[in-house]
């Protein structure tokens, strides 16, 4: 089935990458645990010879990923670090800019290993409130790639992915945007329609949703003559280092992965409709005194709420959203609800003073909801 944009969210969930076996007629793909495949003679074969190089459950995973995030390539990972490690090593030794409260394993990764292992240099800025001339100011002749997330976690901070790809692409050195967008989820959030050049999803998170595999995908638009020009070869080095550094998922991995992104759109309506009555709560609690703050962009009361609906928002969550009476942005979790009180947790590098600067407590419960 074709993965066009123009097909509803649900139905590239539901049938990209699962296409009835031209064998069985099977609608649900097999899991392929062979690790070799026959080859008629060297080099002739049937599409597949070594199950790291590729394997058909993580072809079909990754092209109902392209398909979700609305992109050309994606690639199938064994964890949302490994992920991040193979981008970090596509990088070599260069210059990047990260949002400041970046997730705690990215923070790590790029200050305990990418800059010790391979000098990478990180400049960090608050960019959702950082002016145009800050970051431009920022960005250096070997500048590769500005890194955000949003909305961050756990702060909620939302930056404007159209605003930074417009600085971004006016620059002559053109570094290239990714968006990690596993908060948000790819049904609530675009990147690469909004001009990001990669997303990077920790799948173990939403679009698994089953809280029972581990896995991380990159995604990327296809190469147009307009495309940046660090774009093609950056998808080259990714595929080889996929191959070649070998932290690939397992076919049972994938196939999981791709069960549980078929109900994708379903849970995170339900998701978003979870968390708004609890914000909604909170936030009349507040009025008598019971709560210190809530911060939640799905709510008109927050100072990002125009970025997150006006800005950041897909096209098939603003049509649901539409269909219904408020505004809607999901909550972090799978597909039960947590309740935990937590401090910023192992998964940070980040001190605690650093996170207080940027809204969040540790003496202050966590709730996320879904």
């Amino acid at each position: 089935m074709s993965s066009s944009p123009s097909l509803a969210f649900g139905t590239r969930a539901i049938h990209v990458g699962s296409e009835a076996s031209s064998e069985t007629g099977a609608v649900i793909p097999a899991i392929s645990l062979s690790t070799t495949y026959k080859q008629d003679s060297v080099g002739v074969h049937k599409g597949f010879e070594y199950s790291r190089s590729d394997n058909p459950n993580r072809r079909q995973f990754e092209a109902q990923l392209a398909a979700l995030e609305s992109g050309k390539h994606a690639l199938a990972f064994a964890s949302g670090s490994a992920a991040t490690a193979t981008v970090m090593t596509a990088l070599g030794s260069a210059h990047i800019i990260s949002v400041s409260d970046v997730y705690g394993g990215t923070h790590r990764y790029m200050t305990r290993v990418a800059n010790e292992l391979q000098d990478l240099q990180v400049t960090w800025l608050d960019l959702d409130i950082a002016s145009e001339q800050t970051i431009l100011d920022s960005i250096r002749e070997n500048t590769k790639l500005v890194w955000i997330e949003t909305p961050t976690n756990p702060t909620l901070r939302v930056i404007d992915i159209p605003h930074i790809a417009r600085i971004l692409s006016a620059h002559p050195s053109t570094p290239l945007l990714l968006v990690d967008n596993t908060f948000a989820s790819p049904y609530f959030q675009s990147p690469l329609l909004l001009g990001a050049d990669v997303v990077l999803h920790s799948i173990t998170k939403y679009i698994n949703g089953h809280s029972d595999t581990v896995l991380g995908g990159l995604i990327l638009p296809d190469v147009t003559p307009t495309s940046k020009p660090l774009l093609a070869p950056f998808i080259s080095k990714l595929r080889f280092l996929q191959n070649a550094m070998g932290a690939v998922p397992s076919p049972h991995d994938t196939w999981l992965a791709q069960r549980g992104a078929k109900t994708l759109h379903l849970r995170m309506r339900a998701h978003a409709l979870g968390a708004l009555s609890v914000a909604r709560a909170l936030e009349r609690a507040k009025t008598r005194g019971l709560v210190r703050d809530v911060i939640y962009p799905g709510l008109p009361s927050n100072p990002r709420f125009h970025v997150t609906w006006k800005s950041n928002m897909s096209e098939q969550a603003r049509r649901w959203v539409h269909s219904l009476k408020g505004t809607h942005i999901p909550s972090l979790g799978p597909e039960f609800s947590l309740e935990e009180e937590e401090e910023y947790d192992s998964s940070s590098s980040s001190s605690t003073s650093s996170w207080s600067r940027r809204g969040y407590n540790p003496e202050r419960d966590g709730v996320p909801f879904g």
